[in-house]
């Protein structure tokens, strides 16, 4: 009885060591994979070397509408922040009182004729007795210089006349240019006077320019070769904008301001749909038209220790590899680099934040979106709906 129950024993405990046995490889097989790793695929693009500046939008055409006549307002004739046409009655002023002296003068020049009429036929009568010598010829000096003098009354007030005519015409202010209007600064019944009263403001909105000075290092390297900068694409952003606005160079100053070392430059844009508005704060950049090849990577992708910039390359065994670059100027969110890297290669598109050199990955690819204002193609078009993305040339 004990003799088979102590080889019971024995032969559980084998049977034990030899399950055992056989786990254990089975167990050592079922380690995780190797972590997934966003890759992109490097390559290069056609790249332009923007320069940016700051500035703010400036209508072309600004106007403070003010009275070329006293009086008192008698009606408002627009719709506040409204678009007016050049020429569209905006204020009326009473006019009685202008209408009152155009009649007053027409009935002195009608009083003035009557006069010119008789000092005419006075010194007609004298021209005919002075030549039967029946009056002096001072006498006819003194007709004669009465009728000038009629004369001259009638052509004063006729000039009066179309003075208050005037009057009664700029009693309705009407806009001097097309453009949106601001807020009416005064309204009916108010007294207003002549050149000094701001009834309102006028922005000519169906362009936009902006104003922008480059350094005369800059001009002379980058700018001063390029035989005319007039047409030249112009790109504005605006602060929380998604898309950039092009426009043109359409004026460059003759001269560096010795003051300041710079030149002024002149953009315009196109604004039709109205949506821009002059005194906006605007970053604009111009870039020259010399192109070049470029590797560009996002700048997250990049790593610093002690000695270099280095980025991790993925190997043709998915093991992540040291590599040292220099890098070039920063764009944004990316920069570019001028050593160390080939096109086709492929990199942690994430860089060194969570991996390192050596490390095994499954590499995961992912193409990584340039911003459109790198594109060439943008330069060339102003704006172009097609996109280049990192892993397509």
């Amino acid at each position: 009885m004990n003799t088979s129950f102590k080889l019971g024993i024995i032969s559980l405990a084998l049977t034990t060591v030899i399950g055992c046995s056989e786990a254990g490889p089975a167990q050592a097989n079922s380690a995780p994979p190797p972590p997934a790793i966003d890759v992109a695929t490097i390559s290069s693009m056609e790249f332009t070397d923007w320069h940016t500046f700051t500035t703010r939008t400036v209508a072309p055409e600004q106007v403070q509408l003010t009275p070329r006549v006293t009086g008192i307002i008698e009606t408002v004739k627009f719709t506040e922040g409204s678009y007016v046409n050049k020429g569209d009655v905006l204020f009326s002023l009473d006019k009685r009182a202008y209408d009152a002296e155009v009649k007053n003068l027409e009935a002195q020049l009608s009083r003035s004729k009557a006069a010119l009429r008789q000092a005419k036929s006075e010194y007609d009568r004298g021209v005919s007795l002075s030549d039967s010598k029946a009056i002096s010829v001072e006498q006819l000096e003194a007709r004669r210089a009465i009728f000038d003098q009629r004369t001259a009354d009638v052509d004063s007030i006729a000039s009066s006349i179309n003075i208050a005519k005037l009057n009664v015409d700029f009693s309705d202010i009407k806009a001097p240019i097309a453009g949106k209007v601001s807020l009416a600064f005064h309204t009916a019944g108010n007294t207003v006077r002549a050149t000094e009263t701001v009834l309102t403001t006028i922005v000519a909105t169906d362009t936009i320019e902006t104003y922008f000075e480059i350094d005369e290092r800059t001009w002379n390297t980058k700018f001063a070769s390029i035989d005319s900068l007039i047409g030249l694409p112009v790109r504005l952003e605006l602060t929380g904008a998604a898309n950039a606005i092009f426009g043109k160079v359409d004026f460059i100053d003759n001269a560096i301001n010795p003051n300041t070392g710079t030149i002024k430059v002149r953009a315009m844009f196109d604004n039709k749909d109205g949506k821009l508005l002059p005194g906006s704060f605007a970053r604009v950049s111009i870039a020259p038209s010399d192109f070049s090849q470029q590797i560009i990577v996002p700048e997250r992708a990049i790593g610093t220790d002690l000695k270099n910039k280095f980025i991790l390359v993925v190997n043709k065994d998915n093991q992540l590899t040291y590599r040292p670059i220099k890098v070039g100027k920063r764009i944004g969110s990316f920069r570019i680099v001028t050593e160390g890297l080939e096109v086709g290669e492929k990199i942690a598109a994430n860089g060194p934040a969570k991996v390192g050199p050596g490390m095994p990955i499954t590499p995961r690819d992912v193409s990584i979106e340039l911003p459109k204002n790198l594109l060439v193609s943008d330069f060339l078009s102003h704006l172009n709906n097609t996109s280049s993305v990192m892993g397509a040339k």
